[in-house]
């Protein structure tokens, strides 16, 4: 497919024709002066390679559809291209995490591509953008700050999908510019947030990316926040507060009792579960309370009954379910879990976890309709989520104003969510691989399987186009006793441009977390495409030759 230069465009962004003659390749600073109509570049400079930056490159700095705001604040898309000196024909769009509102190094890593080996030290070029918004526009507003463009409607809808739309064609100019032709292939990747970014695009953008790469997409973005009120509302329940729901020993104590009655349903008691599915109705979550007159090694009836609370998911009055629910997984011990549902390390937070602080201001102020101002504190951000009416509140994820003419369901889900085929991306020759960590504490894993099960029923040749990955134990991101260590990119790539569809994929268990058990770091797993999953046939258990899919 390749030369995805001019496959979409949004007014405002005003490409400059193919017949006009391109800046020789290596002139940087060039690009300064050279900017498509609407675009300002504030820095173009050529800089070496570095520690932290693998290659020689060009670094391009700039924004565009700059506006004010109706809530009278100055927007802009401030987006960062670089440009390697060696470069490979690829292009790569980077889509960033949680609210966005900063301009992440176009470097093209993270979870999914493999360690030290970036986009960019491949000869990527890389973009990356703030998605439309500065989250620092407001310090006085203190945990809210990257909150507030919730409040103006064109900065919710840039963060949903049109910064990407607006951004791509401009960099795709860029690149065009520097080096004197297209890009040979065009890919997309991003995880958490990003790969919610992900996923949008290839349902609005079906033409412009030949490959994304989606990793544990929030692509219900709206529903997923409704789940922080309820774990909320249920850890406070058996808590005085969120962390001392549960302490560090009563979650081992869980992930232990996971462990023994599935961790052998792979063939391989490692505390790794790849066979999740199964392990759903081989643990029974009452196993875990307390006998009559037990001391110790078990929890108390309320507890047992909160965590069952927090894994079916919120429903309002009636019992309708607001989200989905979650798996039982092992990784729920992982620090990464803890820091997102129980507690966290930040002060300023008041060591609250992510879902009751930064979490809650997002749902209050960009994902329900009106948006509702909630003072920036830890305690009053709490108590936000802790007032949260199922029943009431929870529709506003759905809601329109004359202010807010699209939902935030509308602005930040695929278009086909509930039915999706993705026919416009297959027929346009996209691949589309996603991934996500079994124990994920904040988008749930279970709803992405129920999406790639629904695209493949809606789908005949979903497979032929798309691949799936769990990646046991991992949390949100790399963490956990996981095999988390895996080249995606590296797959992906092999598919769109040799045509090398992937089946089991590699990946390792790394060397350098304390939650990986001793005996598995290092060793080796094949990541099985979904819904198979990897079972041990062998003698070694730290080489992916003793397992097969199944």
């Amino acid at each position: 497919m390749g030369n995805r230069v001019g496959t979409v465009v949004l007014a405002g962004a005003v490409l400059l024709c193919a017949t006009q003659s391109a800046l020789a390749a290596g002139e940087c600073a060039a690009l300064a002066k050279a900017a498509p109509e609407g675009v300002t570049i504030t820095e173009a400079v050529q800089t070496p390679a570095s520690d932290e930056v693998p290659v020689d490159h060009c670094l391009v700095r700039g924004r565009m559809a700059e506006r004010t705001g109706s809530d009278g604040t100055p927007y802009a898309i401030s987006f960062e291209l670089r440009l390697p000196d060696t470069w490979q024909h690829r292009f790569l769009h980077q889509f960033n995490g949680g609210n966005d509102g900063k301009v992440v190094p176009a470097l093209g890593e993270g979870t999914g591509i493999a360690t030290g080996n970036s986009a960019l030290a491949r000869g990527f070029a890389v973009v990356s953008s703030d998605a439309g918004h500065d989250g620092t526009a407001h310090p006085e507003a203190g945990l809210t700050a990257g909150n507030l463009f919730g409040f103006d409607f064109e900065a919710r809808r840039d963060y949903g999908y049109a910064a990407v739309v607006k951004l791509h064609p401009v960099a795709l100019a860029l690149v065009e510019r520097h080096y004197g032709r297209p890009p040979d292939y065009v890919y997309g990747y991003g995880r958490s947030n990003g790969g919610r970014h992900a996923m949008v695009a290839a349902e609005r953008m079906p033409a412009a990316f030949d490959g994304l790469l989606a990793g544990y997409p929030g692509f219900n973005l709206p529903k997923a926040a409704i789940q922080h009120a309820w774990d909320v509302q249920t850890l406070r329940s058996v808590g005085d507060t969120l962390a001392e729901a549960f302490s560090r020993d009563e979650m081992t104590l869980v992930s232990q009792a996971i462990s023994e009655a599935c961790d052998g349903l792979d063939g391989l008691e490692d505390g790794a579960v790849f066979a999740t599915y199964a392990c759903q109705d081989a643990f029974d979550p009452a196993s875990l309370a307390c006998a009559d007159g037990q001391d110790g090694a078990c929890l108390p009836a309320d507890k047992v009954a909160a965590l069952e609370r927090l894994h079916a998911g919120p429903s309002d009055s009636t019992g309708t379910p607001l989200y989905n629910s979650w798996y039982w997984d092992p990784g729920l011990n992982s620090g990464n879990w803890r820091f997102w549902k129980l507690e966290s390390t930040v002060p300023p937070w008041g060591m609250k976890p992510i879902i009751a602080v930064m979490g809650a201001g997002s749902l209050a102020e960009i994902f329900t309709t009106p948006p509702t101002e909630v003072e920036g504190t830890p305690e009053a951000l709490e108590a936000y989520l802790m007032g949260f009416d199922f029943d009431t509140d929870a529709p506003k994820i759905h809601a329109m104003t004359d202010a807010f003419p699209e939902s935030a369901m509308e602005l930040m889900t695929p278009p086909a969510v509930d039915a999706p085929t993705l026919s416009a991306f297959k027929d346009a020759g996209g691949k589309l691989i996603l991934f996500h960590g079994t124990s994920d504490p904040v988008f749930s894993f279970k709803d992405t399987a129920d999406w790639y099960d629904r695209l493949s029923a809606n789908n005949p040749e979903a497979e032929a186009f798309t691949r799936f990955y769990a990646i046991p134990g991992m949390p949100h991101g790399q963490g956990g006793n996981a095999p988390d260590e895996v080249d995606l990119l590296g797959a992906l790539v092999d598919w769109v441009e040799g045509g090398a569809q992937p089946g089991a994929v590699p990946a390792q268990f790394r060397t350098d977390s304390k939650e990986v058990r001793e005996a598995n770091a290092g060793a080796h797993r094949p990541l099985c495409p979904y819904p198979a999953y990897a079972v041990f046939t062998g003698e070694d258990p730290r080489s992916a030759d003793s397992f097969e899919c199944r």
